[in-house]
């Protein structure tokens, strides 16, 4: 008889180890496949080299959307990184060679700033204008982190700037154009002397 229950128990033991052991895989399965869910592959294609962002879908949905549906337009071929200031920031998608505004035929959005994500070096956020709610389709990679440029409050002084992805490669072609000369063009400080194109900007369903 103890022989007998000792197999039982043994069995048993068995059986619990190996449910275990499925319901551990099943959760490592279910949180791949909710990552997944909640981050959107980009490769931004420059005439320097690649970067690459993943973007924040649950953090971010209205800006994550909203950048989507512009990139899968086409409208950021042929844009530049018109902005560039060393320890601070690049910011593209939204002028030509030319320093002519290119306009996306969006609406602007609301501002997610207040989703916890901070302008912390490598971080991808909305550019805008003095109206917290005034982005389209500007976008600036932080270069270092820039605390300043986080939500404080909901009032025109602390909305901040909407972070909704970051850089998981080529931070080394960030820092190559964070290092180019600038000047002054078309009316636009900070502006590459040489010109840095955004070639095309893809999204990885």
């Amino acid at each position: 008889m103890n022989i007998n229950k000792n197999s039982t128990l043994l069995t048993f033991a068995s059986l619990l180890i190996f449910l275990v052991s499925c319901a551990d895989k099943t959760n490592i399965k279910e949180v791949e496949e909710l990552t997944e869910k909640t981050m959107t592959q980009v490769t931004i294609k420059t005439s320097v080299g690649d970067i690459q962002l993943e973007l924040n879908d649950e953090k971010a949905p209205i800006t994550v959307e909203n950048f989507k549906a512009i990139a899968q337009s086409g409208y950021y071929e042929g844009t530049i990184f018109h902005r560039v200031i060393n320890g601070f920031m690049v910011q593209g998608g939204g002028l030509t060679a030319d320093m002519n505004n290119k306009s996306s035929g969006t609406a602007p959005i609301q501002n997610e700033a207040n989703n916890g994500l901070s302008n912390d070096r490598g971080t991808v956020a909305m550019a805008r204008t003095m109206d917290p709610h005034s982005a389209t389709s500007q976008f600036f990679i932080n270069h270092k982190d820039n605390g300043f440029l986080n939500h404080t409050g909901e009032n025109s002084q602390g909305w901040g700037y909407a972070v909704f992805g970051a850089v998981t490669e080529g931070m080394d072609v960030v820092d190559q154009i964070a290092d180019v000369a600038t000047g002054t063009s078309g009316g636009y400080q900070d502006v590459p002397e040489d010109v840095i194109t955004i070639e095309s900007v893809t999204i990885s369903e």
